[in-house]
């Protein structure tokens, strides 16, 4: 079977490293404009550049999302914009509004175009179609199972992608007005304020003898959030069935959870490359995917229809144990890290080496950038650690976590 690509979210520069280190396949990144993700730092265009470069180096595609719905003043910028992209010498754009795909067609006809799962691609008939318009990958709707998934394979040989990981959205397709009736701010234009993470409290003035059956605590009750998609257990079948690109959301997530997160999969991936892809996958894989916020996870239309089990109703998330301290700047046996939470003398810290490859530690000095011994180092400082053991597989861009006191 052809193994396909691990396709990986980057925010920023930082988090593009950290998923490049920790094995993905190609990235997708945003620019300052018409992306769906407008509110993510994001890249600006000279950053554009120098991530494709760094990418390209390390054998790792490049796609840039140009995803937003456009209105007719989203248009003028565009011709300039996708110019600056064949420049870039980016790898693929995902785009979902017919109107930019036809700009883009007629401006960089040598950039393939990646359909977004914003286009809601639910059969093969749309996707004949979307080949048609010169369309090379589509990133298929959200909302399919896996024998749907199969059906298209055998009826095209355009490539597929398919969302394995990450948060979803409650409305269809991610195409939400939720956000712009409740704030002011268009999801559709990349401003979503993500109000299904909202807590809310229902009621039917006109209609006392009708009840929403939902149960609040305090603080209300959280009836649109849905938990995380997680197929990572799925992989195998998703490999017959066809798909190219295996694919993770979360350009607003931390640095931590991209690392974590691509780690994970392409760990998992590698093991049934080794092992054969009928075996399942170890336990540790399962305790690793505990160590990483979520929502709680779901299957969501892979088998059925999702039903309120798939739902998290109580919370934003679910508690977790395990929070980053930080990323290595420069390895060795004392690093150099670039801290992400408080770390202090006797911390007991875990090292995420690439695979699943785990060493613990212990704190024994924390030396500040001028030589400084330190009791305590904070959020964003430059520290070298001395551990025990001295860490002998310590590379860039890594990651450190640890426990947190319960």
């Amino acid at each position: 079977m052809k193994l396909p690509e691990l396709l990986a979210p980057a925010g920023n520069f930082e988090k593009m490293q950290t998923a490049i280190h920790y094995g993905a396949d190609a990235v997708y990144l945003g620019g300052k404009k018409f992306s769906l993700r407008a509110h993510a730092t994001n890249f600006g265009d000279e950053e554009i550049t120098q991530g494709v470069a760094y990418a390209h180096e390390r054998g790792v595609q490049v796609y840039t999302t140009i995803n937003i719905f456009a209105h007719n003043d989203d248009l003028a910028e565009l011709p300039d914009y996708l110019a600056g992209l064949r420049e870039a010498k980016v790898d693929g754009l995902i785009i979902s509004d017919p109107g930019i795909l036809a700009v883009a067609r007629r401006i960089v006809p040598e950039i393939p175009i990646h359909l977004s799962t914003q286009a809601n691609v639910t059969n093969f008939e749309s996707v004949r179609f979307w080949a048609s318009q010169g369309v090379k990958r589509l990133n298929l709707a959200r909302e399919l199972s896996l024998a749907e998934i199969a059906q298209i394979r055998q009826a095209t040989d355009t490539e597929l992608e398919v969302f394995v990981h990450g948060a979803l959205c409650i409305s269809y397709s991610g195409r939400c007005l939720l956000s712009l009736y409740l704030t002011g701010r268009d999801a559709n234009q990349g401003n979503c304020a993500h109000p299904c993470r909202y807590h809310y409290r229902l009621e039917e003035e006109k209609r006392p003898d009708q009840f929403f059956p939902v149960e609040e605590d305090s603080r209300g009750t959280y009836i649109f959030n849905a938990k995380d998609l997680c197929l990572l257990n799925r992989l195998p079948e998703l490999i017959r069935a066809g798909a190219d690109s295996l694919k993770i959301e979360g350009r607003m997530k931390s640095v931590y959870y991209v690392g974590a997160i691509t780690r994970l999969y392409r760990a998992a991936l590698d093991h049934w490359v080794a092992q054969g892809f009928d075996v399942p996958l170890p336990e540790a894989f399962r305790e690793e995917l505990l160590k990483i916020g979520s929502r709680g996870y779901t299957e969501n239309f892979f088998d059925q229809h999702p039903t309120g089990a798939d739902m998290l109703y109580n919370g934003p998330m679910i508690s977790y144990d395990y929070a980053p301290v930080g990323i290595v700047r420069q390895a060795g046996p004392q690093p150099v890290i670039e801290t992400r939470n408080p770390i202090v003398v006797g911390d007991r810290l875990e090292y995420l080496g690439r695979g699943l490859n785990n060493t613990d530690h212990t704190v024994l000095g924390l030396t500040g950038k001028n030589g400084t011994q330190l009791s305590q180092a904070n959020p964003n400082n430059l520290v070298t650690l001395t551990l025990d053991p001295a860490p002998t597989t310590c590379e860039n861009n890594s990651l450190f976590r640890k426990k947190m006191a319960s």
